[in-house]
Formats: structure tokens, sequence, C-alpha cells
């Protein structure tokens, strides 16, 4: 058996090292331009040329959770797609979330504030039942989200585009369901999948609809904010501010309005990184799984490429 790795902007060593382990007895090595056909690829935005020349793939396993730039090639016909489920990525995004939730619901941005001009303040505590958290997409990211934002005891509402069931979480769906979802939203949490009916999901229109004070925690990919609208709703005092971790263009450009707006939070795209180990250990497990028989739409991770996640 063949294994290529082929990952933009990923320090390869340490993947093929542990690649090699979980299958001493096999091939693994690093892509280059007219390498021999592989079975299986470990990929991350590969270049078109890697799919047009690995077109016998069985298949490709993505090293994250969101597939979009791999939805944006032509892919090898039959090759199946599969992205992480978890790996780790999950209790880091629940943790994520959480702070930044927390970091508003109890004003500790303003304290913060304060103290650095060595202001001695005090606010009110303020109701949980008044800061109703939305969370869109209930995937296997979102759902840890909505389970872990419930231990502290806040409203927790959920929206996914197919109907979806969490215990304790008031959950929405489609198209029908997104105004009500929205409008009983205070927190909005994004961790979308990224597609052609995500992309600018967050603009004036939608984001008006939250509740007076709203304040949105963007943890998907900046596509789905358009972040001029976003600036004018915090700035007309609608929305409370935002603590976003995704760009429409990464890193994000030096002048950008987001760095320096008193109540946007940015942080680089560190919500929830990949763990090579936890990886490695879950692909190695789905790829013997397949090579003993086990049938490839059965396999968590299973990108449908008519929903392109």
């Amino acid at each position: 058996m063949r294994i290529t790795f082929c990952c933009t902007d990923t320090n390869a060593e340490p993947w093929l090292a542990g690649l090699r382990a979980a299958f001493p007895n096999d091939t693994v090595e690093l892509w280059a331009p007219g390498a021999a056909a592989a079975d299986y690829a470990v990929v991350w935005a590969p270049p078109q040329q890697f799919l047009d020349e690995q077109s016998g793939l069985k298949a490709m396993f993505n090293i994250g959770a969101g597939v979009d730039a791999l939805m944006k090639l032509r892919l090898p016909p039959g090759a199946a797609v599969v992205r992480l489920d978890d790996a780790g990525m999950s209790v880091q995004m629940a943790e994520y979330v959480s702070h930044a939730m927390i970091r508003h619901f109890r004003e500790l941005d303003g304290y913060e504030a304060d103290v650095k001009q060595g202001k001695w303040s005090f606010r009110k505590p303020r109701a949980r039942a008044d800061f109703p958290v939305g969370v869109m997409g209930l995937g296997v990211l979102g759902q840890r989200v909505a389970r872990t934002l419930l231990q502290f005891d806040f409203p927790v509402r959920g929206w996914s585009r197919s109907g979806k069931t969490v215990e304790g979480v008031y959950c929405f769906s489609g198209e029908e369901g997104f105004d009500e979802f929205l409008a009983g939203t205070r927190i909005l949490v994004c961790l979308l999948p990224l597609t052609p009916e995500t992309q600018d999901i967050m603009n004036r229109q939608t984001l008006s609809r939250l509740m007076p004070g709203g304040y949105v925690i963007n943890v998907a990919r900046g596509g789905h904010l358009v972040e001029d609208d976003l600036l004018a709703l915090v700035d007309s005092g609608h929305l409370a501010g935002a603590m976003l971790d995704v760009f429409r263009t990464e890193p994000l450009p030096a002048g950008h309005a987001f760095w320096q707006h008193p109540k946007i939070s940015v942080t680089p795209h560190t919500s929830a990184r990949t763990l090579r180990d936890e990886s490695i250990a879950q692909i190695a497990g789905k790829i013997a799984a397949l090579e003993a028989g086990q049938p490839i739409a059965t396999l968590a991770g299973v990108v449908d490429p008519e929903k392109r996640y």
C-alpha cells in the first residue's frame, strides 16, 4: 500500500514519521510532481496538479474539519474525501467559545480596560436568561460547544441545515427555522461549514435580527461574515461587539479596522488546531477499516460532494 502526503504550509516530517510508524510495512512518502500513484492521500489545500496526477486514489484524508478549500478543486472521480470528525479539536473549540462567551457575559473585557487605567470598578451581575446563545452548525464541533455552554446554565439554541436533536438545546433547522432562531439569540456562534449556501450568511440583514446588544463569535470561516456589515452594526449600537478567530483574508491585513476596534477582539485562527498524533491515529484507523473491507460510506467524516461537507 502506498500513502502520499500533500499538505500546503505544513511541516511534513513529523507527519511522515507518525504515518510511517502507523504503517511500518507500507510506503509513506511526501508527494512531488510525477510521483508514483498512491492508494491513499493525506492532504491539506493540495494543488490541482496533485489531484490530476493522483487520479486513482481510494480516499483522501483532509487534516482539518473544514474541506471548503478542497471542494473548490476538481477532484479525482471516485476518490472519497474524509475529514477529521474530531481528533482533539472539539474540546479546543468548546474551550475557546466558552472563554469568549463568559468574557463577554461577565464583562471581563470592561474590567480589563478599567484595570489598565488604574480603576477599581464594579458592574452589576447580569442574568444568564437574558443571554441566550445560538450555535449555527450542529456537527461534531457544534454539538460539543452547545453541550459545554449548557453546563454554565445559559439558554442554548442550535440551528442546522437539516434537523438535529441535542439534549437540552432548542434546535431549529432549514430556512423556515432560521429567522426564529436568530430572533431569540443574543450571542451568535458560527460553526457552519463554508458552502455556497452559507457564504456571507452573517450580513446586515441576518445580524440585525439578533436581539439588541447581540454579540458574534466566529470560529468557522471568514467567508461567513460580511465584515463591513458587522462593523456598521457594532458602531450603531445594535451589536455589542464580536470575538473573531477567522477572517476573509488571513493573516488579517495591517490597518484592518478589526485590529484597533474597542469592541472587537481578534485571535489568529487558533480556536482549534489540528492535533497531529490524534489525527494520525484517526486516519490510520480509517485506512485499516477500509483495507479490511468496511464500506467507505460507513466511515465517520465522509464528505457529501453535493452538500460540500
